[in-house]
């Protein structure tokens, strides 16, 4: 496949570079679906009711009078006034976010493996997207905190699949020397949906209303972008369907202005040795991968143990950051819109050295700055305004570093595994991340230096821990777990 779109095909022409902006397009839907609980679940202010005892210096209602005082928005401006959620009703809100992030966690694990199989690339992320439309027009018709929570825990189900299957479908049908940049750009998208959710939660400032309008880009997407979608060719040729491949390989040589040659056939990896290769047939036996072949190998299964860790890590220092910055106390539409402009910053300079320091050096790189910055943090306990400054300086620049992780643990965690289990194994890492998501709130809740200490050690950590993966720039996406396993015991060592 490589080998084809480098010297027939084109590694990034027209056809891919449209194909990947259609396609993560869906990274935008899965930042919306994601961050639409910052707004919803907000706890909107407060006012005393004149004549009535009532101190408004209170730094909260739950001093006070039943009856004195109304939200300023009414009841219905967010899920917490209308559904009570205050005072000793309070950690029901992180209990919504908490279910939604584990469901993230079994829909990244369950798209992760049908995308893998039958359904394919494009068939997962057509379901995940029709889910995400529905449940989350369903969620406004919540009539209470328990339907509300299983609502949001349903939309968490489907939005766990969104990115992981929009980022393989984008980045597999482009060349190996452009697809560490391409896929480093699939976070910009996910950026512009948060911003984008911004503007929607200001022109729709009630929660339901909210929920309609944050899923009609869902809605948008399916209607009028999917179809001018296409299956992954790699997906196609281990799921034995040579001739689609080479269907859309011939389509994607005529887009870039290219010609394939009719005597040019695809192979996978494993065959490519053989002295007739029956890749010439139009069709043949579908090769089938699961997380199981995955742990049965031992060089599968080491990378896999490291990615899940690495990225466990990574999540609860990013989302961490993420909820720290909320609770500066300014204006929280700009505030969200703001943090999501400034990490695009990161991603365009990892993507800009990524195949310059290779994906190792980078993530070791990343994570390290972050971590450095976030032990700083956490020795900075002053409380006056220029510690206070300090602190917020160092979760900036510890964010910023582990923004560029994130988005670069997608592209190195893709290299790391064959076609055939790469949705699964990524399934996998994606749902250790979730696995940090639930965690970093109550990482948050403790207070004092003790989170900055907390994501120092675990940035610091996950550095550590890249030392032990191969270098994977300038490596081929290996086809099957044989093909893979066959070049890579060429190799040295596993930390070459």
């Amino acid at each position: 496949m490589d080998q084809m779109l480098e010297k027939y095909c084109g590694d990034f022409g027209w056809w891919q570079f449209s194909h990947f902006v259609l396609t993560s397009f869906a990274w935008a839907l899965e930042g919306i679906h994601t961050m639409v609980m910052i707004f919803a679940d907000r706890e909107p202010a407060w006012r005393c009711l004149p004549n009535r005892l009532c101190d408004s210096t209170a730094k909260s209602v739950c001093g006070l009078e039943p009856g004195s005082w109304e939200w300023t928005g009414g009841a219905a401006s967010s899920t917490v006034s209308e559904f009570g959620l205050i005072c000793g009703q309070k950690y029901k809100v992180g209990l919504v976010q908490s279910l939604f992030f584990a469901a993230c966690m079994i829909g990244a694990g369950v798209f992760g493996h049908l995308s893998d199989s039958k359904l394919g690339r494009k068939g997962s992320l057509t379901i995940v997207c029709i889910m995400n439309a529905i449940f989350g027009c369903l969620t406004a018709t919540s009539w209470d905190y328990w339907t509300y929570t299983l609502f949001r825990f349903l939309s968490g189900f489907s939005t766990g699949g969104t990115g992981l299957c929009a980022f393989v479908l984008a980045t597999e049908p482009v060349g190996q020397s452009w697809r560490g940049v391409a896929g480093m750009s699939t976070f910009y998208f996910f950026s512009i949906g948060i911003a984008a959710l911004s503007a929607i939660a200001y022109f729709f400032q009630t929660w339901r209303s909210l929920y309609i309008a944050s899923s009609i880009p869902s809605v948008i997407f399916v209607i009028l972008l999917l179809p001018f979608i296409h299956e992954s060719p790699r997906w196609c040729l281990v799921r034995g369907k040579i001739d689609e491949a080479m269907k859309i390989m011939n389509r994607i040589a005529k887009s870039n202005g290219k010609h394939l040659p009719d005597d040019v056939v695809l192979a996978l990896d494993s065959e490519v040795n053989d002295d007739v290769p029956d890749s010439q047939s139009v069709s043949k036996e579908a090769l089938n991968g699961s997380l199981l072949d995955v742990l049965r190998l031992p060089l599968t299964r080491f990378r896999l143990f490291l990615a899940v860790l690495i990225n466990f890590l990574c999540s609860v220092v990013y989302y961490g950051l993420s909820l720290n910055a909320v609770n500066l106390g300014t204006n929280l539409y700009l505030n969200v819109a703001l943090n999501a402009v400034a990490e695009m910053p990161a991603y365009f300079l990892t993507a800009l050295v990524l195949d310059k320091l290779g994906r190792k050096p980078l993530a070791i790189g990343t994570m390290w700055f972050s971590g450095i910055f976030c032990l700083a943090g956490s020795l900075a306990k002053g409380d006056d305004g220029t510690w206070k400054l300090v602190r917020m300086v160092c979760g900036v620049l510890g964010i910023f570093g582990m923004a560029g992780t994130y988005n670069l643990l997608f592209v190195y965690s893709m290299e790391l595994f064959p076609t055939v289990v790469r949705n699964a194994a990524l399934g996998c890492a994606t749902q250790a991340s979730q696995m940090g998501a639930i965690l970093a709130p109550f990482v948050v809740v403790l207070g004092g230096g003790i989170p900055f200490a907390v994501f120092a050690f675990c940035g610091i950590a996950g550095g550590l821990l890249v030392i032990y993966l191969p270098e994977t720039l300038n490596r081929p996406l290996y086809d099957t777990m044989a093909g893979m396993e066959e070049a890579e015991a060429k190799k040295p060592s596993i930390l070459s």
